[in-house]
């Protein structure tokens, strides 16, 4: 059985503990642990590189000043003896020596009250290491002492340069420091638990109720709070939560409406295709001009379910297409014109005229089907909604950076109060006397020329007429 995850909350609280246990087991390592060594590796490099900076200075007259400038500095002894082992000078950071001393003769300090101290005990090991040594230096490493030295040259003559610090002088202060870092650890775990706490504490609310929010989409339940400011990231995705649901809560609209208007609408194409055939079967069959009547009705009937079914199809495409790339060049007056000329090829018969005013040339961006589908819903509506005089009128023509198709008829008009509501879906149907197919093609329209990055409206007058407009960037 898998186990459960912990809560957000509960593992954060134990990463920000795990973070300050990792943290002062750090800074114990390096403050007990590690503190001395590094303490001894830096008394060892600056020994080394202060017998080095004497040693650069042998030649010079003010070696004496400059040694003990570097013994005060460092806080180290420094001797400087001839080959054997006899004293020309030293220095140390404890005391200030009283000397008197004459002038450096490049070979050897002279003076007549010049007191040294006396040579370490390790003296005479360190000149033997140093006398074997295949380098010219020498170093000797106790427990508390470190002894660096080396040959020089002063003037004329070798000399002996002998440099001594102590070590483990930080063994004291480590104590002091490992107590008081005792209370300062028990202080600050103490002190970051609490704070990891409440931090966990803040982080979870808010996405504790971003989770209740995301089980509730699209319930019919009221907005669910959300404590905003937070941080950005949390938010944003509030606002998309909420802008989901709303999708979601429209969907399901949708889907009602569409189940209770498609339903009504291919219940009545069914209804008739069923009653007519079973007329033929039961009556007509034997006379064949009413069964060819009746045929005609069903054949009718049968065109009219196919194109709603094909509107509710392309209407839902398009719904579940929030965007779509529109990059492909689209001469929309070659798309115009061929509609136009299907319209007037299958409606003149009929007594119907197609005043036709377009511009050649003008090219969009976009998908050729569905803009010629928009065109076709435009006309197709205009047809059914035509006045006596049969009349529609069909304009391309550009205005700035834009192209604009205009379709109009001479009809019955539509009132000012439906003018912004003819673009709903299965709107029209219901409300112009059942004129249409499903109630989708002003839909359809709108939707594609929004895709299109588009406009679209219309300017009526009842009894009057209709002007649909279609606006799109020139490409």
């Amino acid at each position: 059985m898998k186990r459960k995850a912990g809560t957000f909350q509960r593992k954060l609280l134990s990463y920000f503990i795990l973070f300050t246990a990792v943290i002062f087991t750090v800074l114990w390592l390096l403050q007990t642990v590690f503190l001395q060594r590094f303490y001894d590796g830096m008394l060892i490099r600056n020994t080394v590189a202060a017998a080095d900076s004497i040693a650069a200075q042998g030649g010079s007259d003010a070696i004496a000043d400059y040694i003990d400038a570097v013994s005060r500095d460092n806080s180290i002894l420094v001797y400087l003896t001839d080959t054997a082992g006899n004293i020309l000078y030293s220095a140390d950071s404890f005391k200030n020596m009283q000397k008197k001393r004459d002038d450096f003769n490049g070979n050897f300090f002279r003076g007549d009250h010049m007191h040294y101290r006396e040579l370490p005990e390790n003296y005479g090991a360190f000149l033997q290491a140093l006398r074997n040594s295949a380098d010219g230096t020498a170093a000797i490493r106790t427990e508390d002492q470190y002894v660096y030295g080396r040959y020089i040259r002063l003037g004329d003559e070798d000399a002996v340069l002998y440099l001594g610090t102590m070590l483990g002088a930080v063994g004291s202060a480590a104590r002091i420091i490992r107590t008081q870092l005792l209370w300062v650890t028990l202080l600050s775990v103490a002190v970051g638990f609490v704070l990891a706490w409440f931090l966990s504490r803040s982080f979870a609310k808010p996405i504790a109720q971003l989770t209740e929010k995301a089980h509730a989409l699209g319930d019919n339940q009221q907005d669910l709070p959300f404590s905003e400011g937070f941080c950005a990231e949390l938010d944003d995705l509030n606002g998309t939560l909420d802008r989901t649901s709303e999708k979601l809560k429209q969907n399901r609209e949708f889907q009602n409406a569409f189940l209770a208007n498609v339903s009504h609408d291919l219940r009545t194409p069914l209804t008739m295709i069923r009653g007519y055939a079973e007329m033929i079967r039961d009556i007509s069959r034997e006379d064949e001009a009413q069964c060819a009547a009746d045929v005609a009705v069903i054949v009718d009937e049968s065109d009219r379910l196919t194109a709603l079914v094909n509107e509710i199809l392309e209407y839902s495409e398009l719904q579940m297409t929030d965007r779509e790339p529109v990059t492909e060049p689209v001469d929309l007056s070659e798309i115009v014109t061929s509609v136009a000329d299907s319209f007037a090829h299958l409606y003149t018969k009929d007594g119907f005229t197609f005043a036709r005013q377009i511009a050649e040339g003008l090219t969009v961006s976009g998908n050729a089907s569905r803009l010629q589908r928009a065109v076709y819903n435009l006309l197709d509506n205009a047809v059914r909604h035509a006045g006596e005089d049969r009349w529609i009128g069909v304009t391309l023509f550009r205005q700035e950076d834009a192209a604009v198709i205009e379709i109009a008829d001479h009809g019955s008009g539509i009132a000012p109060e439906d003018l912004e509501r003819i673009w709903e879906k299965y709107y029209t149907k219901r409300m112009r006397n059942g004129k249409g197919v499903s109630g989708l093609g002003l839909a359809i329209v709108k939707q594609t020329v929004q895709l299109h990055h588009g406009t679209c409206g219309v300017r009526s007058v009842p009894g009057q007429g209709s002007i649909f407009r279609i606006t799109l960037p020139v490409r």
